[in-house]
């Protein structure tokens, strides 16, 4: 705000001066709700220059506007869940613009009691409308909510990269210049944030901020919230919304075209389900699911492997004469029944199949990939890994045991330092 300050000359006289300052002031709020737009609110300050605050939701105005026009949708925080009309909503998404803010601002001020009197408007004293911040969102809902965290997770692991200047000139269409006189300024860099269990993906360039996380458990929500118009070289008027609509959502397009993943982490959860997941058939029989870590699961898996260099495949005697030593059991010990059962839950999950009009099965190409893949996890990476974890005086040190180490002396410190505080 600005203050006056005594200043003097060099004779030693004093004169007022005026500068900017930073000061503790009241302010009035005033939380309504209008036919068009919904829940807003207006704040004044009391101090000259008697500044207002108008805070709206575009989200809401968009609601207001498709119950009015009969479209049914279902609604998702500040978005859309689903739709009837996806076209006829996204066309009055499109209408809204600065005159209809400016309307909602004047309408609202000749109703709510604010610092400029009657005489004051008569003399040409009014509120002039700026752009202090706006926000642009793109939310894409996902047909498989559950699969969502798992997807954005690989999304934001292979894309840490999008902070870096050269991206952020693509993302922003906007040329980064990073030395000079004319250097652009701002921190370049991506930012990952949890807050909670939800994480977020943060991409700055100067005052804009590009955010994106899994909103709500069902969609994809990427969201540019521009801070200063001049970073585009816009004036900070309302006029300059439409500009600032087409930056906005160029930019969280151009985020999700530069995106990119190494593979799709949902078919990997859905290949694992198949596998460890039980079945139910058509006629509602229960197919037990193939349990990662089970005893008799592993031996199985194992048995796989060696069986599948046997090109007219394998019998069920064949397999349980493998798969007996691997449980510690001799073969007779291993009934006819218990094969059958074991032979048709791999059957069942795609892991072998029955050679025609024959006793016989075969090894498929996914129950190849599946047996090596998950053998090789359980006994290289779980099995040594919780070895050294465990083992209280292992026969050499290792990097995995001794981060472990350190971690439960530091929780272990933190926790003796919080009884304490507390």
């Amino acid at each position: 705000m600005w203050r006056t300050q005594r200043r003097y000359n060099a004779d030693g006289s004093s004169y007022a001066w005026l500068a900017r300052s930073s000061a503790l002031i009241n302010h009035f709020y005033f939380y309504c709700v209008d036919g068009d737009f919904g829940p807003f609110f207006l704040k004044f300050a009391t101090y000259f220059p008697y500044t207002a605050k108008l805070c709206i939701n575009g989200h809401e105005w968009a609601k207001r506007q498709a119950a009015k026009a009969g479209i049914g949708f279902e609604a998702l925080d500040n978005g859309f869940a689903a739709v009837d009309d996806a076209a006829a909503l996204q066309a009055i998404c499109d209408q809204l613009g600065p005159q209809h803010i400016d309307a909602l601002a004047r309408k609202w001020l000749a109703i709510l009691p604010h610092p400029f009197t009657a005489e004051d408007l008569a003399a040409g004293y009014a509120y002039g409308i700026t752009i202090r911040q706006a926000e642009f969102s793109l939310t894409q809902m996902l047909d498989r909510p559950l699969s969502g965290r798992i997807f954005f997770d690989q999304v934001i692991a292979d894309n840490l990269h999008v902070g870096r200047p050269d991206q952020v000139s693509l993302i922003f269409n906007r040329r980064v210049i990073r030395k000079g006189p004319h250097a652009t300024p701002g921190r370049f860099r991506t930012r990952v944030i949890t807050d909670g269990v939800t994480p977020s993906l943060h991409v700055d360039y100067k005052h804009t901020k590009i955010k994106q996380y899994h909103k709500l458990g069902k969609a994809i929500r990427t969201e540019t919230t521009i801070n200063h118009t001049g970073d585009f070289g816009l004036p900070k008027r309302l006029t300059s919304l439409p500009a600032l609509r087409q930056i906005g959502f160029s930019a969280n397009r151009r985020l999700l075209g530069v995106q990119t993943i190494s593979r799709n982490p949902i078919r990997g959860a859905d290949a694992f389900a198949a596998v460890t997941q039980p079945i139910v058939t058509g006629d509602g029989n229960r197919i037990p699911g193939l349990r990662f870590g089970d005893t008799r699961v592993h031996a199985l898996l194992h048995a796989l492997l060696i069986h599948r260099l046997l090109p007219r495949g394998f019998t069920s005697r064949e397999l349980r004469t493998l798969i007996a030593p691997l449980l510690g059991k001799h073969p007779a010990d291993i009934t006819a029944g218990q094969m059958s059962y074991d032979l048709r839950r791999l059957r069942e999950h795609g892991l072998i199949r029955r050679v025609p009009k024959t006793h016989r099965y075969q090894v498929t190409d996914t129950g190849l990939q599946h047996a090596l893949f998950l053998t090789r996890a359980h006994d290289h990476l779980l099995r040594d890994g919780l070895a050294e974890l465990t083992d209280p005086d292992p026969p050499r040190s290792s990097h995995l045991h001794a981060a472990a180490r350190a971690y439960q002396r530091a929780f272990t410190q933190h926790a003796q330092y919080a009884g304490l505080a507390a």
